[in-house]
């Protein structure tokens, strides 16, 4: 695979005489490995909970193992893939454990996903088996998918977790009936059939710039890394985490199952984010850890009634992704009660992870940079030669080492032109790094516009507006101007009291940046859309602004 070939460990631009850092010691190597590793260190710790489903650890490895049986005697093979397209439900981590288990290749889909995308994600993958949902948020996902009347010679089987059985599908009762002592002695042979280096899951990407791709990535480089990332937060056991980002996101399987299974930490999956209810589910289950997008963070800072619960019980998260001004992470310690609040890089093609903030990290470096390499990762900043620039130097982030994906499925191509022969991914992200190594992503390529022959850097901009006190949530886009090209354009969401006034906060902002900067145009709206994984959608607002400006 173009990955294979590894540099140097170590962070671009860090000191020579930086120490190396210690990684966690004994963790399991495979995704299979690591259900036997949480049923034996942590099999007396609460695993799961989902409303009325509660889970020691030991139940969800004996219940993944039922699954995983019975998924064998319907005939899944070492190295079939098998389609999970499910909310964040307890069936959903039973599911995944299970597919792996049985020495098949896990390919979630992502919920938001209509009839002919998912259908391009189970004929691309040549799924054998899609496990699904009926229900969820009104959605009929079998007769989504019948609609699209794809041709899918592959799929054999639709089993429903939860919900209605639909017309030719079988629901999951029927499923584990087939999981017999034979069945069982089969998968615990199958249980090993993939190693650590093997492609374990295909996660497609969003598809927001053409058709999603199969992104194949291995067990131990999600173990490894989020083991180390999981050290970096602190995670104990018996702790409780409430996960909201989607499981079929890298953020939501790999960054938040993986190391509470890794760490002995409770699963509690929340489907669809609502700020009161999560700010109900903090204080009547304890919540101890709380990944996420900082728009999750900010709502619940944003809420009229947060004074009014009881918040006590949280002590950490990972944000990241997106602006997040100083003050933020601040009030996130002191009104929120986080001890340890840190930020983290990574992408699909990466595992999930690469940088990440370290615990005895200040406020301003948490809230202005990503962190620092991972170790046994490399990252350097490159103009559009791809040579290294100065310390300081805007330019796209590349990355190295284990956690880079094995390529692209069926497409060398795109994986040639991704990672390069050296072994450096690009990521398509714009950044700089200072001397400690630490990164600050100042935008997406794509997302860049030109301001009369100046780069504007929307991230950049919404770190600067965030600062004032009237603004909740803001998203800049570039829309076009007849002298300049392009121009800033800005979506606020008000923070609780009167909302400020377009002029107001162009006004403000011609006080705080460069002009260049400064968006032309302010609209204050009730929220900002966003995707399953809470990154906002910029191509909604991009359609918006058309229509607005005529």
């Amino acid at each position: 695979m173009p990955n294979e070939r590894r540099g140097n460990e170590g962070t671009s631009a860090v000191p020579a005489d930086q120490q190396p850092e210690p990684e966690p010691q004994g963790l399991p190597q495979t995704l299979s490995e690591l259900v036997d590793h949480a049923r034996r260190l942590h099999g007396d710790v609460e695993g799961m909970v989902d409303g009325d489903v509660r889970m020691s650890f030991a139940e969800l490895a004996d219940a993944i193992d039922e699954h995983a049986a019975a998924l064998v005697a319907s005939g899944i093979e070492p190295g079939d893939a098998v389609a999970l397209w499910a909310p964040n439900i307890w069936e959903w981590t039973v599911s995944a454990f299970a597919t792996l288990r049985a020495g098949a290749i896990l390919v979630p889909i992502n919920t938001r996903f209509k009839g002919g995308e998912a259908a391009f994600v189970l004929q691309k993958s040549k799924a054998r088996m899609l496990l699904t949902v009926n229900g969820f948020l009104g959605t009929d996902y079998p007769a989504l998918l019948a609609a699209a009347a794809a041709d899918l010679p592959d799929l054999r089987e639709i089993v429903i977790l939860r919900g209605d059985r639909a017309e030719g599908t079988i629901d999951r009762a029927e499923l584990l009936a087939r999981a017999d002592d034979a069945a069982r002695a089969k998968a615990a042979v199958q249980r090993d059939a993939r190693g650590p280096l093997d492609c374990a899951l295909i996660m497609f990407t969003s598809g927001t710039t053409g058709l999603p791709k199969g992104v194949m990535v291995a067990g131990q480089p999600i173990i490894r890394g989020f083991g180390f990332y999981g050290q970096c937060m602190g995670m104990q056991r018996g702790e409780r985490m409430l996960v909201i980002s989607p499981f079929f996101h890298a953020f939501g399987f790999n960054g938040s199952t993986v190391p509470c299974f890794i760490y002995g930490t409770t699963i509690l999956p929340h489907a669809v984010f609502d700020t009161t209810d999560v700010l109900g589910i903090i204080q009547r289950e304890r919540i101890t850890t709380m990944p996420g997008a900082p728009a999750i963070f900010q709502s619940l800072l944003n809420h009229p009634d947060l004074d009014d619960y009881d918040l006590s019980s949280l002590k950490r998260c990972v944000t990241g992704a997106a602006t997040i001004p100083v003050e933020m992470v601040v009030q996130m310690r002191e009104r929120l009660g986080m001890e340890r609040v840190i930020t983290a890089f990574g992408m699909t093609e990466t595992h999930g992870i690469v940088t990440i903030c370290r615990p005895e990290d200040d406020p301003e470096t948490i809230a202005t940079t990503s962190g620092r390499a991972i170790p046994g990762m490399e990252v350097r900043i490159v103009d559009d030669e791809g040579v290294e620039v100065p310390v300081g130097e805007a330019g796209e982030i590349v990355v190295r080492g284990y956690t880079n994906m094995l390529g692209y499925l069926d497409d060398p191509e795109q994986t040639a032109a991704t990672i390069d022969p050296d072994g450096w991914l690009h990521t398509g992200d714009v950044g700089v790094i200072d001397a400690r190594g630490y990164i600050d992503i100042t935008d997406r390529k794509k997302d860049m516009f030109i301001v009369g022959g100046f780069n504007a850097y929307p991230a950049e901009i919404e770190r600067m507006m965030i600062e004032h006190p009237a603004i909740g949530q803001v998203s800049v886009i570039g829309i076009p101007d007849d002298r300049l090209g392009e121009v800033g354009a800005a979506f606020v969401v008000p923070a609780p009291g009167t909302p400020p006034t377009e002029d107001e906060l162009i006004a403000w902002c011609r006080e705080k940046m460069a002009n260049y900067k400064v968006p032309r145009r302010v609209w204050v709206v009730d929220s900002l859309p966003l995707n399953a994984s809470n990154k906002v959608l910029k191509i909604e607002l991009r359609d918006r602004a058309r229509r607005l400006l005529g």
